[in-house]
């Protein structure tokens, strides 16, 4: 093996300090809202276990390649995202403009994300207060309605979000991101099972479970394809810049396929718990499975209003669902902090700050979308749906067909090989080829057909 194959600068620079540090902090921004809040409704109004196979197949032919470029990139430049492409691209090539597009969508996904986490904590106060604990559908609508219409409550609850997120930023790669990772995610992966467990026990949850397990291929739309693309991003943060930032901070021992799979399969694992937790549920007390982004508000209440010490259960719930929003909110902090130090040598308390405080400013938009500017809208939609649809649809693919194409066209095959097998120490040569051809080719056709959506040029 070359060892010239792979440029590795000799960076003072952060690392994680263990293998399972490096596996919980990037399982910790994989696994979020995307999993307990986006998953469910998306599954819900797509036709439920169809839908979750061509999600598998996204996550194998998109998100995995992708993730793995990202992870590597990160990792041989030691670099934030944006400077990640200028040292690696041959001079006078604008390929740092991948590297801005991941900053820009952390920044908006932010925006956005905040708000749905500040949902998540006001429902812990709610679940102490014991209000919400009810099967009845009017009961729990009026409660998510009352919250998101409020633009005092909206804003407090963002803004506190936005602190604590901040504060562990503020940390540092090691006590910050590693540590409150490795700790919360266990615990959220246990009460998970805990929820899932009664929400199969209740009348009527077998519905519910053959929703989800049993494929009716008949309620799949062609949208629904596209949809699940754009969720294999979404889900595995990639294409915001996120696993390049957090690829600069691996050991140089790491497994990067081997991590990207673990990562990506235990993602899975957590939806499929959030979906059992979340869809018997959904059919026993007569929600709708497309009721959108308030069902996770609507339906778990009902699960815990239906057993012993619920309220007690219900409380503990939103506290580890908001503690699985952090894991991914501070990876995307992370994004614009690392690029404010490196490119204007800010102090890490400076960069954090800034950043969290630009973020509150922008996500303001999106926390009064449901009220003082429910009636503002651009290109038809609120500021809120406007990120979201954004980054989703647009910056996000975009990112990712460009990553792919820069490391299998540009970067080239070599350097791959080295990278991936950490320069021939790793014998994994038969994945990392199934890796480049899926990256030569696949991976940049079908993200391609999802950037085309997003811009409506083909529906």
């Amino acid at each position: 093996m070359d060892k010239e194959a792979v440029e590795k600068p000799t960076i003072n620079r952060a690392k994680f300090a263990t293998s399972l540090g490096v596996l919980a902090a990037t399982l910790g921004s994989a696994v979020g809202l995307g999993n307990i809040w986006k998953f469910p409704y998306l599954a819900g109004s797509n036709g439920g276990a169809a839908f979750l196979l061509v999600y598998i197949v996204c996550m194998l032919l998109i998100g995995i390649p992708v993730m793995v470029t990202e992870l590597t990139l990160g990792r041989v430049a030691r670099s934030n995202a944006i400077a990640t492409m200028q040292k690696l691209a041959p001079k006078g090539q604008p390929w740092w403009l991948i590297g801005a597009a991941g900053v820009l969508s952390a920044f908006l996904i932010m925006a956005f994300y905040s708000e749905v986490a500040a949902w998540v904590f006001a429902y812990i106060i709610k679940a102490i207060q014991g209000g919400i604990l009810s099967t009845d559908p009017e009961v729990t609508k009026s409660a998510f309605n009352g919250l998101v219409t409020d633009p005092t409550q909206s804003l407090i609850w963002q803004w506190i979000d936005l602190a604590i997120v901040g504060f562990i930023i503020l940390l540092g790669v090691n006590k910050g991101i590693e540590g409150a990772t490795k700790k919360l995610m266990p615990i959220l992966l246990i009460l998970l099972i805990v929820v899932g467990i009664r929400s199969i026990t209740l009348p009527g949850a077998g519905e519910g479970l053959a929703f989800l397990f049993q494929p009716d291929f008949g309620k799949l739309t062609a949208a629904s394809f596209l949809i699940a693309m754009g969720l294999a991003f979404f889900k595995l943060s990639v294409g915001m810049g996120t696993m390049i930032t957090y690829g600069s901070y691996f050991r140089d021992d790491q497994d990067i396929p081997g991590t990207a799979f673990r990562v990506a399969f235990s993602d899975l694992a957590v939806s499929l718990l959030a979906g059992i937790a979340i869809f018997p549920a959904v059919f026993a007390f007569g929600y709708e499975p497309n009721a959108g982004p308030s069902l996770l508000f609507l339906t778990i209440p009902s699960v815990f209003a239906s057993m012993p010490l619920g309220n007690v259960f219900m409380v503990i719930f939103f506290i580890l669902t908001f503690i699985a929003s952090i894991g991914a909110q501070i990876s995307l902090v992370e994004v614009p902090v690392a690029f404010l130090e490196e490119k204007f040598h800010l102090s890490r308390k400076v960069a954090s700050i800034s950043t969290v405080v630009a973020i509150a400013v922008f996500g303001a938009l999106a926390a009064l979308s449901n009220s003082l500017l429910a009636d503002v809208k651009l290109l038809g939609m609120t500021f809120f749906d406007l990120f979201d649809y954004t980054t989703s649809n647009i910056l996000l693919p975009l990112g990712g067909l460009f990553i792919a194409i820069f490391i299998s066209w540009v970067w080239g095959k070599k350097k791959i090989t080295a990278a991936l097998t950490n320069d021939g120490k790793l014998a994994n040569t038969w994945i990392v080829n199934v890796l480049y051809g899926t990256l030569l080719v696949v991976t940049p056709i079908l993200v391609t057909i999802v950037l085309l959506n997003g811009l409506k040029i083909i529906q």
